[in-house]
């Protein structure tokens, strides 16, 4: 969902003008019967993990070049690593240069036309785009393109209409001159909409009924943007979309596609379009945000199985988890969400663009504890896991990842196991028995301040067993029965591995420490936030695109908690960045510590 979207009252109305709020049916088109679907595995890897190759304001430019030249320079890297598909952002013109593609305007334009004052989209050309996809597929990897079908923006021109006798203008008339009909000559105008929003907090012109289903008790009508497309009782709308679908597939060599905001259209035009566009051997997930699993479930049932859906549930149980930040229920993990209610058709996620965007409409970060988080889903039994472009890259998480995307190619294997009479409020624990081939493995998260120890029966009989993630040192051998004891760190995770030898050296010293840093500091505006970086690979080796940010939640004090190496001295600075990307850094000398024990506590004051 794009949070360009804002929220707004709704009131009945009934084919009418309604200025100020935005307005609803009373009664929605009927959904007709579906047709039961399996989903299709083709388009997607055993063990697959899907990347989400962008965020919120991606820079225009890095030291590849464009966003397009960043992603493919990095294919090589990501494919290594064990990514298998890439979900790219909008690759169509939008408002304008800085447009991050979901203010849609031509979705012909692929950084190839001269509209809105610009040839290249916020991501680059077209030529750089299709560099980029051949990248990606020359490592093996799938693409997925974001098709945002609900909406468009910034018309070419006003166009009048009257009701009771009033006329009104509105900015809905899209003719794509620079354009000139190449790929198509369907234009768009008053009549293709259902009602079309006055300006960014202004209210809305509607002269149709909204055609999508009150799911949730009206939840889907919030958050809409532009000019509304009508797909109920418009089949030429319908059929130019789906030949727009067909064309950007064939375009790009598509292997996939991510649905923004399903919830905004016509379900049974969704259910159309997939059945024409994505067929039987390609993947699609859809964006329908439910915070309510039961509304999720009633989504899965109207589409037929033909789209997976984003976990949204799961989502907002691991926000609940970083917010607790150690408080909080570890119990809350067993069977969650969507994943575990129906995981074949789930895609599951810690962020997104959207939750990560300070300010946005849906900001709900999981800042605390995210690697439990990412722990639970790449090791699940369920659900297809999508990891977060800038959790790999920008907030110093890409190690740990790898190292546990590796574990779930080699090890995520055979059928999960909670353990509800061993977890208890800090420590949540979760095995995989393993198949013919591979071994399985046992997980096990705390949240609490310190180290635990639990005794588990595991399907490991007679085994010895390693913690592949390097957080905790030893082994364990179980009995006869697969019983043993096994440890996991304050506030950490652990992947204990039958037979297992780690890819990645154990950290240096005894152990890791759960160090929790604190400053206080108030000099501070709007999208400006505050970051530490420093001399080991923990603590993004200096580099401030590894910089982990820190929590303002009890700001003027911003925290973080990290797993650093016991007993290796590390050196350590703050800086204070801002959504533009400028730097300010803490004065000289740099900070040093020695971390020791479990867990340990730092409060800095800023140089």
């Amino acid at each position: 969902m794009s949070t360009f979207l804002r929220s707004a009252s709704r009131a009945s109305l009934v084919a009418a003008v309604f200025l100020a709020s935005c307005a609803k049916e009373n009664t929605a088109p009927t959904t007709p019967a579906l047709a039961s679907q399996s989903t299709s595995s083709n388009a997607t890897a055993a063990n697959g993990v899907m990347m989400q190759g962008f965020y919120w304001n991606t820079p225009v430019s890095s030291s590849a070049g464009t966003w397009w030249q960043n992603l493919g320079s990095k294919a090589a890297e990501l494919s290594a690593a064990g990514i298998t598909a890439m979900w790219l952002p909008p690759a169509y013109k939008g408002s304008g240069a800085q447009d991050v593609g979901y203010g849609v305007y031509d979705r012909y334009d692929l950084g190839e036309f001269n509209q809105k004052g610009t040839v290249a989209t916020r991501y680059g050309t077209l030529g750089q785009l299709q560099s980029c996809v051949s990248a990606l597929h020359g490592q093996g990897m799938q693409v997925y393109e974001d098709m945002v079908m609900n909406h468009f923006t910034s018309a070419d021109a006003q166009e009048q209409f009257n009701i009771g006798g009033t006329n009104y203008n509105v900015y809905t008339s899209f003719t794509y001159p620079g354009r000139a009909n190449t790929y198509s000559n369907y234009q768009w105008h008053y009549g293709n909409f259902t009602g079309t929003q006055q300006a960014p907090n202004n209210g809305w012109y509607q002269w149709k009924s909204w055609d999508f289903q009150p799911y949730a008790n009206g939840d889907a009508y919030d958050n809409l943007l532009g000019s509304e497309v009508q797909y109920n009782g418009n089949t030429a709308n319908v059929n130019e979309t789906i030949n727009w679908g067909n064309w950007i597939t064939t375009k790009l060599g598509l292997d996939g596609y991510r649905l923004d905001a399903t919830k905004h259209m016509y379900t049974p035009f969704v259910n159309q379009w997939l059945d024409a566009v994505k067929g039987t051997t390609r993947f699609a997930v859809s964006e329908a945000w439910f915070r309510n699993l039961s509304d999720l479930n009633n989504y899965a049932s109207a589409t037929g199985g033909r789209t997976s859906l984003f976990d949204v549930p799961l989502h907002y149980t691991f926000a609940a988890m970083s917010n607790g930040n150690g408080s909080w229920d570890m119990r809350g993990l067993q069977f969650a969400g969507f994943t575990e209610a129906n995981g074949a058709l789930s895609v599951s996620f810690v962020d997104n663009h959207d939750t990560d965007q300070t300010g946005g409409a849906l900001f709900s970060p999981v800042s605390n504890l995210k690697m439990l988080a990412y722990s639970y889903i790449l090791t699940r039994e369920k659900g297809y896991p999508c990891v977060f472009y800038r959790d790999y890259y920008e907030y110093g998480l890409g190690t740990q990842l790898k190292t546990l995307i590796g574990i779930r190619k080699a090890h995520a294997f055979g059928t999960g196991y909670e353990y509800t009479s061993a977890d208890d409020a800090d420590v949540y624990a979760y095995s995989r028995a393993g198949d013919a081939s591979h071994t399985g493995l046992l997980q096990l998260l705390n949240d609490g301040s310190n180290a635990a120890s639990k005794s588990i029966t595991t399907p490991f009989k007679n085994a010895t067993l390693t913690d592949l993630t390097g957080n905790t040192t030893g082994t364990v051998t179980t009995d006869a029965n697969g019983t043993g004891t096994f440890r996991v760190n304050a506030r950490s995770y652990a992947v204990w591995v039958p037979g297992g030898t780690s890819t990645t050296p154990p950290a240096t010293g005894t152990g890791t420490t759960a160090v929790k840093f604190t400053i206080s500091y108030s000099n501070t505006v709007s999208g400006q936030n505050l970051y530490i970086v420093g001399s080991t690979a923990q603590l993004g080796s200096w580099n401030t695109a590894n910089a982990i940010q820190l929590s303002g939640a009890a700001y003027p004090n911003w925290t973080a908690t990290l797993n650093l190496s016991s007993g290796t001295n590390v050196l350590y600075k703050y800086f204070r960045k801002d959504g533009a990307g400028n730097i300010l850094w803490e004065t000289d000398p740099n900070n040093s510590l020695t971390p020791s024990g479990t867990s340990q506590s730092v409060t800095d004051t800023w140089h």
